[in-house]
């Protein structure tokens, strides 16, 4: 079934390819829409457009394609643990060569004035390396295709989106990589703690003068069902707001600030750390080597942290969690600041008490050149989280440097060095560390 699913959707691409010349011929932007190439950087919610272009239905077929060559080295305290008794397993060897390809492919469709569909699916990712609908949504800014001149006034400053969709928590998540989808990120890694995920619901945002006012609702899960769980409800539901000022100030001045939360009571399972179904770009860091089980005639992990997250954390709240995440922006000239602060309590069914995790980060990039089609950056960023076994910290330091050939292709190149620190000495993560070269080349249209 996988391979004709493979078949299928390469045989789909060729089809789709075959388009693109026609459309070149038209006009390949549409309103209220997030340019998928370099303009699209440092944009975060979808511009709010008060002109409509819609003369009749139009898709536009676009995609991206991102590959890596990876360097790495990782240790751990195996050694130090032995001598203290512990039972921490040495890693698995890694070498450099180059990651798995991933490809998106996106649709989007004006279907009426200040009405569009949006759907994204993985062609290949490092999770999924079958095709995989990651989610879509309808976004409406528009009340005409109800009738003519509803709530005109009100709809100039606002848009609703409903989908199965990326929740709009936070604003890191507009920089972060979205599996082949990485022309918005100036670094080849996403945060440590990796704010994404994507579930049922409905947000209404209204933008005015330089602010920006959203509130939305889901239903709290990644995997839709309708089982019961708990014997009592089949599910739970999340709560979204966010608030927040952006307004370029001068022709070189630019300020952005927002402040975001995201709130659940009792949820099945708690996504908002674990969503993303593309995989981390550091592969195979940190993870013990597989072994023969001949009981299941497959291979196994030694630990649970060979998995496809490898180089993130997950706090482990998984029935209740409040977050809130706090992101000031400035760009003056080709120097920006982006900053994260996030400060997330909660915890199991059965936990009693909450559990607190704090992630700070902080990126500096300069873009030069005549179009800003160069630029160099760094980030850095630290996570600390009350564990069952005590604080756990996490550090980062990411050094990165790109070059836009063209507003559609774009290739950098980083160097990360990640240590962890409090974990005991029966955890693989016990005294870790990784770091080296990652160079990434992405073609995004």
């Amino acid at each position: 079934m996988k391979s004709i699913l493979k078949y299928a959707s390469f045989i789909l691409v060729l089809t789709f390819a075959s388009t693109l010349f026609a459309q070149e011929k038209s006009k390949r932007d549409l309103d209220n829409y997030r340019q998928p190439d370099k303009r699209g950087i440092n944009v975060f919610e979808a511009p709010k457009d008060t002109v409509s272009t819609f003369e009749d239905i139009r898709v536009r077929i676009g995609g991206s394609s991102t590959l890596q060559f990876q360097a790495l080295d990782h240790e751990n305290g195996v050694d130090q643990a032995l001598i203290d008794g512990g039972t921490v397993q040495p890693l698995q060897d890694i070498g450099s060569n180059f990651n798995l390809a991933t490809a998106n492919l996106d649709l989007d469709v004006a279907l009426a004035k200040g009405v569009r569909m949006h759907l994204r699916t993985y062609l290949s990712s490092r999770h999924h390396p079958e095709p995989y609908v990651k989610g879509g949504y309808f976004q409406i800014d528009n009340l005409d295709f109800i009738s003519p001149g509803l709530l005109e006034n009100f709809m100039k400053y606002t848009t609703i989106k409903v989908g199965h969709m990326e929740n709009n928590y936070g604003d890191a998540h507009f920089r972060r990589t979205d599996n082949a989808q990485a022309i918005y990120n100036p670094f080849v890694g996403n945060l440590i703690m990796d704010s994404f995920t994507t579930e049922v619901g409905a947000e209404i945002y209204y933008q005015r003068n330089g602010f920006l006012g959203m509130i939305g609702f889901s239903n709290g899960k990644l995997n839709q069902d309708v089982e019961i769980n708990n014997g009592s409800n089949t599910g739970g539901a999340a709560f979204i707001a966010k608030v927040g000022y952006d307004k370029q100030l001068n022709d070189d001045l630019r300020f952005r600030l927002t402040g975001s939360l995201y709130n659940t009571g009792y949820a099945p399972s708690v996504y908002l750390y674990t969503a993303d179904r593309a995989g981390s770009r550091y592969y195979s860091v940190m993870t013990t080597p597989t072994y023969f089980d001949w009981r299941t005639q497959s291979m196994q992990n030694t630990t649970a942290t060979n998995t496809f997250r490898t180089g993130r954390f997950d706090p482990g709240f998984r029935n209740r969690i409040t977050a809130i995440m706090v992101n000031p922006f400035v760009k003056y000239g080709g120097l920006e600041f982006f900053g994260t602060l996030e400060f997330a309590n909660g915890g199991a069914s059965t936990e009693t008490d909450d559990r607190s995790t704090t992630q700070l980060a902080g990126e500096v990039i300069y873009r030069f050149g005549s179009a800003e089609n160069f630029y160099i950056g760094g980030r850095y960023n630290t996570v600390s989280s009350e564990q069952s076994f005590g604080d756990a910290d996490i550090d980062r330091v990411q050094l990165s440097a790109g070059y836009f050939l063209t507003k559609n292709i774009l290739a950098k190149v980083e160097y990360v060095s990640q240590s962890y620190d409090g974990y005991p000495d029966d955890d693989v993560l016990y005294d870790g560390k990784f770091n080296g070269l990652m160079v990434e080349a992405v073609i995004s249209f």
